[in-house]
């Protein structure tokens, strides 16, 4: 008799919801993301993101039932108001906000997890010609920062992060930071999410793995100049006498790479 309630709880639990209850997810969504907006009637007329989400949901369903042609021209008027283009064949799961919404594109394969954030100028590409699984997948709660681009038939875990502008051609782990091109994991924040709700928005919050580069090599060179400083020293000790050419035996204590390190 538990058994069957349990089996009859987790089978009501993954029931796909209805066309209007996606809707008001995807309406609503926005308010946990966007601290800008005030209200539903204001989302509902003035986030493009937002239409682009809503008209997809129509257009997956008619693709799916082989309206092909249909659905690529109500894609197509989407993308003409929208500045969005998302393929009809694209799977996209609940909860997704599309922030900002210029120049966002999905293409036919990819596939979108639930509670995932898109800002302006995200690609999710295809890497070839043929028709087969093409494009990207994302799991739940990633955030793409603006400009990324995400390329291939590659998978990002849950959670993951990737920073603005960065190109991302290989699969990432769950609960991580993804930056640069190509795109490098720089962090891993564990399987503990930051934010109570699920969703992190500190994308800013990451390394910078170039600047901490240039920082050891500095300090490195530092301490070889400081090194060979104190071994022509000891050199003009020893092997001559004071003479004209003492400034160009002994350098001087500030490198230029110690000024500009502290310009």
């Amino acid at each position: 008799m538990v058994m069957a309630l349990s089996d009859n709880m987790k089978t009501k639990a993954q029931a796909p919801l209805g066309f209007f209850a996606q809707w008001h997810e995807d309406v609503h969504c926005v308010f946990g993301r966007d601290p800008a907006a005030h209200s539903v009637w204001e989302i509902l007329l003035t986030y493009s993101g937002v239409h682009a989400v809503l008209m997809h949901r129509i257009c997956h369903r008619l693709w799916k039932a082989k309206w092909k042609l249909t659905a690529r021209i109500l894609a197509a008027f989407t993308k003409m108001f929208t500045s969005v283009e998302i393929h009809p064949g694209a799977t996209i799961g609940r909860r997704l906000f599309i922030d900002h919404a210029l120049g966002v594109v999905i293409g036919e394969t990819a596939e979108i997890g639930n509670d995932v954030t898109l800002y302006h100028g995200v690609t999710l590409g295809g890497t070839t010609w043929n028709k087969e699984k093409r494009h990207p997948t994302l799991g739940n709660n990633v955030l793409v920062g603006s400009g990324a681009k995400i390329l291939g038939a590659i998978t990002l875990g849950n959670n993951v992060r990737v920073g603005a502008n960065s190109v991302v051609i290989k699969d990432v782990p769950p609960c991580c930071t993804v930056v640069g091109i190509p795109g490098r994991v720089i962090q891993s924040k564990g399987a503990q999410i930051q934010n109570r709700h699920g969703i992190d928005l500190d994308h800013h919050l990451i390394p910078d793995p170039v600047g901490k580069a240039i920082a050891c090599l500095i300090e490195r060179i530092d301490e070889l100049e400081a090194k060979q400083a104190e071994s022509s020293k000891v050199a003009v000790e020893e092997n001559c006498g004071h003479c004209e050419a003492e400034s160009v035996c002994i350098p001087k204590k500030d490198s230029p790479v110690k000024l500009a390190a502290r310009l």
